[in-house]
This record gives structure tokens, C-alpha cells and sequence, in this order.
């Protein structure tokens, strides 16, 4: 009857893993959360007002003058490291909830533009390269390219501006992409910028180039529609669907809503991170009622929320902002606390890689992310070992719904007493 609540605060990264530098070696001084705080007691005159995450145990993940270094809650505290290649959201959520995304190819769409080409050409598209650059326009309105945000050749973008074209056709080109590409993620992006989008491209890293998609002003000027198109894979056997088969209600808050599969899941999507505490709330709300129900055969319930402010402010390098959303998370963190308090009830706070706004690029940086799990009906704390990817997080969640862990691809359970391992290809 446990309601268990995991909150991704995107690209809050806890110091760099032993290869963060292999693309960028400056990165291997990356630690997002050390350098938000240091440069926001600077700028601000006094240190974040993090309590809640602080009574979480982030201090002992992450030891820092600003954060206490003990607390007196029930919690589990660790850290883990990314378990794929680069330092992705998508890959990063599909890995946490239980997917084996160790070899997702990389590939910069430099390598593929005949295949690409051919394939929209061949359903009715109008293609042509733009100059001598590796990227497409398509139909006059909508750039093909290398995604800038993710490390290179991780994920391809289909962007255009909504005064352009519609979203639907955005879409729809994005759907013939995924058909022929390799990397993991196809995205479909279409939103408002007061130039026409030719003039926000750049080179990134590796060769690639793309859609400067902060620079263009889409993530300013509202009406964003985004839509993520995945590697195949066996969602079957990824937490949101294995909690909805054993009769859990599923709600999938924020960007998980968009890149998360579950037919069964209620989806929340938003981007203001008080909306998205908003309706993680609500969702739990109803999930402890539910749960405390049980005797008219309410169930608790599974609800996965990502927090995406946080990532944007380190794209935007904007160190001041990453910490006021910082702030703003604590509060929820500190009401869901509040209401999780019930026997089996759970809250595990943790990232989906770094993004450390101080670190000279508006990349993500590959870094180790905290681990806190909030556990009312536990006594004392416990240090867990360094999780070897993030699908232990989502093993580790099932455990704790009492769902059987080797329902996932792949995963093993972190917390003591605990039982359950798998492993497989996607």
C-alpha cells in the first residue's frame, strides 16, 4: 500500500566520474553541485537555503561547508554513477527505470546524411543541405541536426518555428529520421524565435553541428512542444510499466512525461518547476489517500517527476538561476516529506547526469549523481555503495514497492536486506 515518489532533478551532478574527461578534459573538474553553492554564497551573500535536501543526506554525498553534514531522518544515501555512454536525460531516465542503455551508439549525423536524405526524400520531403554544412533543411522549414545540448553524437534534433510550420509536420519528419537513425534519441522540437533558425546554427563539439536551441530564444518564448522518439526498446520491463501491471496508478510528472513510456501511466508534462512540484504533490496527495484506503482496495502508487529548470539554467550557464531552482525544489521536497510518512512510503531524490554551469561550455558534464532516500519506517542511516549505473536506482525502487527487481532489464537493488538482480540486452 506504499506510495514511493522519485524526483530527477535534471543535470544536479555530485563531481566528475574517472572519464568525464575523454571528450573534454577540462570536464573532469566538473561538480555541479559544489559549484552552484560556491559561487551562489558569493554572489549572493549567504548560502542556498537547501534544509530539506540537506536533511536528506546531501552532505554526506557530497560534503560541503553550506550543507549539513549529518541528520537525524531515516535516509539512505548514496551515489551512482551513469551506467551509458555520455551524459544524456533520455538515456539517463530509460537507464533508471530499468533499461540497459550501455551501448547506445554514438553517431554524428555528418556520417549518415545519405541515409537520412534518401529516406525523407523517399516520403515526399524536400531536402537540401544548407551550404556545405553537415545538417538539412527540410521542406524549407525544418533543420535536421546534431544535437548540441548532449555530447556529440548521442541524440538528433527536427526543429522548426511554429510560425513556420506545425508541430505535426515537425513530427512527422522527426518519425522518418528515427526510422534510419542509430543514436537514441530522435527529438522533435518546435517552438518561437525571432530570427529564422539558420541563423542560430553552430558548430559543437566532435564535428557536429546544430540548432543553438537556448540561443534561439525556444526556451524563452513559450509554447515549446517537444517530443522524444527512443532507441527500441522493451518498456515492458521498465519500472513504470511493472508497477502498472502489478495494479499501481502510475503518474509521470515534467519531462518524464515526455520521454517515458507507460500506456497505463497519467502524465503530467511541464516545464515551470512550480508547476511540476505542483502536480507531483497532487499526484502523491491522492496516492496516500489512495493507500490509506486500503480498505476499500486503494492501492498507493509510483510517481516519477523531473525537475528540468535546473538543466536549462546549467545549458544557459546561468549558476545564479541553477540555484534558485535549487531552492524552489527544497520547499517540495520538504511538503512531500511531509506527506510520505506512512509505513513502506518512500522518496528517492536523484539526477539523470551533471550539468555544471561553471565548468566554460553548456554541455552536460558526466558526473556521479546523489542517491537520498527518504524512509519514514526505517531507523537510522544507512551509506550505500556507489551504484554502478542508474538502473540500480530503479531496482532499488521496485524492491521497495515489493515488486520483483528482475522484472527489469537490468538493475540491482542497493538497500540492505534487499534481493534482486537482472541483466539482458534491450
Amino acid at each position: 500500500m506504499s506510495t514511493l515518489v522519485i524526483v530527477v532533478i535534471d543535470g544536479f551532478g555530485v563531481g566528475a566520474m574517472p572519464d568525464a574527461g575523454a571528450l573534454r578534459p577540462g570536464d573532469l573538474s566538473a561538480d555541479t553541485c559544489g559549484h552552484v553553492l560556491d559561487h551562489c554564497r558569493a554572489a549572493l551573500g549567504r548560502p542556498l537555503r537547501l534544509p530539506a535536501l540537506g536533511a536528506l543526506g546531501l552532505g554526506l554525498v557530497r560534503p560541503h561547508p553550506d550543507l549539513a553534514r549529518r541528520t537525524d531522518r531515516p535516509v539512505a544515501v548514496g551515489r551512482a554513477a551513469l551506467g551509458y555512454p555520455g551524459a544524456d536525460t533520455f538515456a539517463g531516465h530509460q537507464t533508471m527505470m530499468g533499461a540497459d542503455f550501455s551501448r547506445v551508439t554514438v553517431a554524428p549525423l555528418a556520417g549518415h546524411l545519405d541515409e537520412v536524405s534518401g529516406a525523407l526524400k523517399a516520403a515526399g520531403h524536400l531536402v537540401e543541405p544548407l551550404g556545405e554544412r553537415p545538417l538539412l533543411l527540410v521542406d524549407g522549414a525544418v533543420l535536421v541536426h546534431d544535437n548540441l545540448e548532449a555530447d556529440p553524437g548521442i541524440n538528433w534534433n527536427a526543429s522548426g518555428r511554429l510560425s513556420d510550420v506545425s508541430f505535426d509536420r515537425i513530427l512527422s519528419v522527426a518519425r522518418t529520421v528515427r526510422a534510419v537513425a542509430p543514436v537514441a534519441r530522435v527529438i522533435a522540437v518546435g517552438g518561437h524565435a525571432d530570427r529564422t533558425l539558420t541563423a542560430y546554427v553552430r558548430d559543437g563539439d566532435g564535428g557536429t553541428v546544430g540548432l543553438d536551441t537556448p540561443a534561439s530564444g525556444f526556451y524563452r518564448n513559450g509554447g515549446l512542444q517537444v517530443r522524444h522518439l527512443g532507441a527500441s526498446l522493451d518498456h515492458t520491463r521498465q519500472l513504470p510499466d511493472v508497477a502498472a501491471r502489478a495494479g499501481l496508478p502510475v503518474t509521470l510528472v515534467g519531462k518524464a512525461a515526455d520521454i517515458l513510456a507507460c500506456d497505463a501511466a497519467v502524465r503530467r508534462p511541464a516545464v515551470a518547476t512550480a508547476e511540476v512540484l505542483e502536480h507531483t504533490l497532487s499526484a502523491v496527495r491522492s496516492a496516500v489517500q489512495a493507500g490509506r484506503g486500503a480498505v476499500r482496495g486503494g492501492r498507493g502508487g509510483l510517481v516519477v517527476a523531473n525537475v528540468q529548470e535546473s538543466d536549462l539554467a546549467g545549458h544557459q550557464q546561468d549558476t545564479e538561476r541553477f540555484g534558485s531552482v535549487l531552492e524552489q525544489v527544497d520547499v517540495g521536497l520538504a511538503e512531500l516529506t511531509g506527506l510520505l510518512t506512512g509505513p513502506g512510503d518512500r522518496l528517492i531524490v536523484t539526477a539523470d547526469h551533471g550539468n555544471d554551469p561553471t565548468v566554460g561550455h553548456a554541455h552536460h558534464t558526466r558526473e556521479y549523481v546523489p542517491v537520498l532516500m527518504h524512509r519514514p519506517d526505517a531507523s537510522g542511516i544507512e551509506r550505500l555503495p556507489d551504484a554502478a549505473t542508474l538502473a540500480d536506482v530503479g531496482a532499488t525502487a521496485a524492491a521497495a514497492l515489493g515488486l520483483d527487481p528482475a522484472e527489469l532489464t537490468t538493475g540491482e537493488t542497493l538497500l540492505s536486506g534487499s534481493s534482486g538482480r537482472s541483466a539482458g540486452p534491450l
